[in-house]
């Protein structure tokens, strides 16, 4: 079987990824999919920073806005949806171009399996941690029912190994006996080349402080509070970054400045949490932005392509 290759660009947040996908679709008349768990739901714009309509002109962009923020999506969901738009592509002979920072998304798609050490979600975590305060047991009983291979394994005091199973389970969509199992043997149908962006470490908080401020110009606080009005009973998507924040100055728990600095160091730290889950993909060429411009770094990764992929484009 010939497998389907694709580029994939990663990077944290306000790295650059944007322009420089871009510029790499228009050159390789390839189509975006977009690998970022925020920019599938609608109405979610500013906060999730996700391309404008103009450069959704530019460039054709899939797997964004594809469900409203009350509505449950998780990684199974995408790679379903990210499979049959690669079929789609491959039918058309468009080259994909896959981009985003939710490495989870990017490395279920194109590995077929989830590391075990899937990063904790904080706020599944303390859910599930607050119903083992109020009823350990239902738990196990809970874990029982959705994955009976790991209840089966664990003793029914076992909180700890019981939470990180419910904890996939309810992130993912799948049991984590099943991912454990079901595709670490599987050959997945695509050849991906992975393109990674970083930038020196001050340059990149400060693009991180000044995007912040670009969101709030932007109109962020009313994108927030419109959400709010239309789902008050504040889903997950809500609790994203940029959004939950915003959403404790609107509920008056802070002050707007005390939001957005609390906004500035969350999404600092979820860069470097990015890096540290892109860093251990050893097949990534890295590409330092704070030394290099848009067109270098384009003209080194077409350079990259034409020797991974020859042949007519």
């Amino acid at each position: 079987m010939e497998r389907q290759k694709l580029l994939v660009l990663v990077g944290p947040t306000a790295v650059g990824k944007t322009e420089l996908s871009l510029l790499l679709a228009e050159a390789l008349h390839a189509e975006i999919i977009s690998a970022d768990s925020m920019q599938v739901y609608r109405g979610m714009d500013i906060g999730t920073a996700k391309p404008t309509p103009q450069e959704r002109k530019r460039v054709r962009h899939h797997l964004l806005d594809v469900v409203d923020p009350d509505e449950s999506f998780n990684v199974a969901d995408y790679v379903a949806l990210a499979e049959a738009v690669l079929n789609e592509l491959k039918s058309r002979q468009v080259v994909p171009l896959l981009t985003g920072g939710t490495g989870l998304y990017i490395d279920a798609l194109l590995d077929g399996f989830l590391f075990p050490d899937t990063p904790a979600d904080p706020h599944i975590r303390t859910e599930l941690e607050e119903q083992a305060k109020r009823d350990p047991l239902s738990l196990y009983q809970e874990l029982q029912e959705v994955d009976p291979v790991s209840a089966e394994r664990l003793h029914p005091n076992d909180l700890r190994r019981i939470i990180r199973a419910l904890e996939v389970y309810r992130r993912t969509g799948e049991a984590i006996s099943a991912l454990q199992q079901k595709r670490a043997q599987q050959q997945r149908p695509y050849d991906p080349l992975y393109v990674g962006l970083t930038r020196d470490r001050k340059e990149l908080y400060s693009r991180i402080n000044e995007r912040v401020e670009l969101m709030l110009r932007r109109g962020l606080v009313d994108e927030v509070k419109m959400l709010l009005e239309k789902y008050p009973h504040q889903p997950t998507a809500l609790q994203a970054l940029g959004y939950k924040e915003i959403a404790g100055y609107l509920r008056g728990e802070m002050t707007l400045q005390e939001a957005v600095e609390l906004l500035k160091r969350d999404t600092r730290r979820y860069a470097k949490r990015q890096l540290s889950w892109f860093r251990r993909n050893k097949r990534i060429h890295w590409f330092d932005r704070t030394s290099m411009d848009d067109s270098q770094v384009k003209k080194a990764v077409l350079d990259l392509w034409e020797r991974f992929s020859p042949g007519p484009k």
